[in-house]
């Protein structure tokens, strides 16, 4: 090793500023992640929950990850998630992102996480959006948010960025300034017209496609009547719906393992029925053409997150913020680098 190792620091400020106006970049780059996956070119373990017995509600999950292939990069997500933290003005997650060099170990950035993270979960919802709706033959004109916050906000960009051209933008909040300010927000965007729906079940009966995107800790949806409309669901916050709903529909994860763990929806469902049947294939399954998609069945998207998704866009800020010139280096980050002084 000629030269010392080199560490930098990229703020929010780059990171938003690399991915912004490249959805459908981010698109392509999260849908290679989940090849490399599917292909066994990734190493992911199970993600690492830190919680607090005194705020149950609050955790700090770290998502360790490695991606051969084109990414190249091991790495790590380091991602709080503090619901109360909205009750104060600030977002509830908050995140960085450590990438280490393949060939030494060393980390060589510290990237703000949180921007990443909410991109890869919208550009892996808008990904699983147009796979199922293309390969089940009908494209959804009336898309409902459950959930009001920074993740139903980028999920929608993302999925007006690939294409996706709404009648009407339906949106629900237990808060209902949270639902009133995502309707304004619409307006701004000149988008869809947005409408505040009082209710989840009337929301759901008039979406064909659904947007879960909440912080709830367990299901508050449990009739499956409310899906015999056959809509496609994006269940990306992982618990809203109880056992009977998954069980009585057509079920695509991310990662079979990941996904049926920490008390998500199909972990549920998988305990109520004793076994992984219910479970149709992946979203890898999907983009390889390798999944019949029925038409006339609610279809639900369960993500659990992959760490290799947020290292795949994290390498792709990086790259592009190297190749520009413009890295925040600390070049007297590592000392002690000779082993005798």
């Amino acid at each position: 090793m000629n030269q010392p190792p080199r560490f930098a620091v990229v703020s929010g400020v780059q990171v938003r500023g690399v991915l912004q106006g490249r959805e459908d970049v981010v698109t392509r780059i999260v849908e290679s992640a989940y090849r490399l996956h599917g292909t066994a070119q990734t190493i992911n373990p199970d993600s690492y929950f830190l919680r607090f017995p005194q705020r149950p509600a609050d955790r700090i999950i770290a998502l360790p990850a490695s991606a051969g292939g084109h990414v190249n990069v091991h790495g790590i997500k380091w991602i709080s998630s503090f619901p109360d933290n909205t009750e104060h003005g600030l977002p509830r997650a908050s995140a960085v992102t450590i990438l280490n060099d393949p060939e030494t170990g060393y980390p060589f950035a510290c990237i703000e996480g949180s921007i990443i993270s909410a991109a890869r979960t919208a550009a892996s919802a808008a990904l699983a959006a147009m796979q199922l709706s293309t390969r089940r033959g009908s494209v959804p004109r009336r898309v409902g948010f459950v959930g009001a916050g920074l993740i139903a906000r980028y999920i929608h960009t993302y999925l007006e960025r690939n294409g996706f051209v709404f009648d009407e933008v339906g949106v629900h909040d237990t808060l209902p300034d949270n639902a009133e300010r995502f309707r304004r927000y619409l307006e701004r965007t000149r988008s869809a017209p947005g409408r505040v729906y009082a209710d989840v079940d009337s929301l759901l009966r008039a979406s064909d496609l659904v947007v879960f995107a909440t912080v709830t800790g367990s299901p508050h949806v449990t009739d499956p009547a409310l899906f015999q409309h056959n809509p496609l669901v994006l269940h990306v916050s992982l618990r809203d719906l109880a056992p009977e709903i998954i069980l009585s529909a057509f079920n695509v994860v991310d990662d079979i393992d990941h996904c049926l763990k920490a008390g998500t929806s199909p972990h549920l469902a998988e305990q109520r029925a004793g076994n992984r049947d219910f479970i149709a294939g992946t979203l890898y399954d999907v983009v390889t053409d390798n999944l019949e998609i029925p038409a006339d069945r609610p279809v639900i998207f369960s993500p659990f997150g992959l760490g290799v998704l947020d290292l795949a866009v994290a390498r792709y800020v990086y790259d592009e913020l190297a190749g520009e010139g413009v890295l925040h280096e600390i070049v007297d980050f590592f000392d002690e680098l000779k082993r005798y002084g």
